[in-house]
């Protein structure tokens, strides 16, 4: 049974470190590289002068959700045993999650078939006026999406607490991560200008130190029993 924890452990933080990794890479790093704030116009030749990395956060974003979808089905196998309400309303919410991002990506693809198609035959201004349509739609996304992300850390954050499997403080992280990614959504929503504020980005840090030390915690040290001693050896 030791060894059955120990793996399941280990398989959790392997689909975990590849949520995070490839979630950094179609969330933060491409972006990063190619969105320009309030210039649709120098985010088109960006997107036209990288294509491949364009590309590649789409299929970033992909393997992140794909993956995102099997996490909370191995974090149930580990968790479950804490309390198994909790653990189902984290697999519930996480899942919810799944398919409005899946869904949402083809907002990415529609804007790539808007660039590289011209038999669409749309002059500069109409080009850049549907580009940033699907640039908003995908960020609008994004934000219903969160709403899910967050929501699901609340329960996982409990069990870990409960359960000792993974250090409590990585818990703890966790649940305020809940809390900033509700303030980031509904922030967002109801406070104009909420997103160009000077503190906005750092509203999910906690969620972001929970969820790496989990990944990294998981994949490296496995997890405990309940007992609290640890199962990697």
């Amino acid at each position: 049974m030791m060894m059955s924890q120990k793996w399941t452990g280990r398989v959790a933080g392997l689909l975990y470190l590849i949520v995070v990794i490839t979630g950094i890479v179609s969330l933060a790093y491409v972006p990063s590289r190619l969105m320009v704030r309030n210039d649709t116009a120098a985010s088109i030749a960006n997107i036209l002068a990288n294509e491949q990395l364009f590309r590649i956060g789409i299929a970033a974003g992909l393997i992140c959700y794909t993956a995102f979808l099997l996490l909370p089905l191995v974090l149930h196998r580990l968790l479950a045993p804490a309390g198994r309400a909790a653990a189902a309303a984290m697999v519930a919410l996480a899942l919810a999650s799944v398919p409005l991002s899946l869904w949402n990506m083809h907002a990415r693809l529609d804007l790539l078939s808007l660039l590289k198609r011209p038999e669409y035959g749309l002059s500069g201004g109409q080009l850049q006026m549907q580009a940033r349509m699907l640039l908003d739609s995908y960020s609008n996304g994004i934000l219903i999406v969160e709403l899910f992300w967050g929501l699901w850390l609340l329960p996982l954050g409990y069990l870990m607490i409960r359960s000792r499997a993974i250090p409590r403080v990585l818990g703890a992280f966790l649940m305020l991560g809940c809390a900033g990614y509700l303030v980031d959504v509904f922030a967002t929503l109801l406070v104009p200008g909420f997103d160009a504020m000077s503190f906005a980005p750092y509203v999910t840090t906690p969620a972001a130190i929970g969820e790496i030390g989990t990944c990294l915690w998981l994949l490296v040290m496995g997890a405990r029993n309940v007992d609290g001693k640890s199962t990697s050896e």
